[in-house]
C-alpha cells in the first residue's frame, strides 16, 4: 500500500506541473511535492469520494510552481518515485483529478510524461 500511495502521488503531481511562468524558481522537493498529494491517494487507488483535502493540495501545488525549472522539478519527482512503485493505482481516476479540482493543465496525464517537455 506504501508503494502504491508513493505511485499514486507521483502521477498526482505529474497532472499540476504546469503553472504561470515567472522568473524565479522555488525548485520544491519530493517530499514537499508527496505533502502536496497526499490527501489524493486513496481516491487514486481505491476511488469513492475524492477528499476536500486532495483539491486543495492539488490546487496549492500548482500555484506554487511558478517556472518551468519548479514544474520539471515536480515532474523529475514523480518519474523517480514511479520508478519505484507498480502500477497499483487507476490512471483514469487520476488524469480526471485536475478537472474535478478546477485546475487547468494544458496536456494529457499519462505515464509517458516527458519532463523536459513541461514548459
Amino acid at each position: 500500500m506504501a508503494k502504491g500511495m508513493k505511485f499514486a502521488c507521483l502521477v498526482l503531481a505529474c497532472m499540476i506541473v504546469v503553472g504561470p511562468i515567472t522568473a524565479n524558481a522555488a525548485l520544491l522537493s519530493c517530499e514537499a511535492v508527496h505533502n502536496y498529494l497526499a490527501p489524493c491517494i486513496v481516491y487514486v487507488i481505491q476511488g469513492g469520494v475524492m477528499p476536500r483535502g486532495c483539491c486543495n493540495g492539488v490546487r496549492n501545488l500548482y500555484s506554487t510552481a511558478h517556472s518551468t525549472a519548479d514544474r520539471q522539478q515536480i515532474c523529475g519527482c514523480i518519474q523517480q518515485n514511479a520508478r519505484r512503485v507498480g502500477s497499483v493505482l487507476n490512471p483514469g481516476r487520476a488524469a480526471g483529478i485536475p478537472k474535478a479540482c478546477g485546475v487547468k493543465i494544458p496536456y494529457k496525464i499519462s505515464y509517458s510524461l516527458n519532463c523536459k517537455t513541461v514548459r
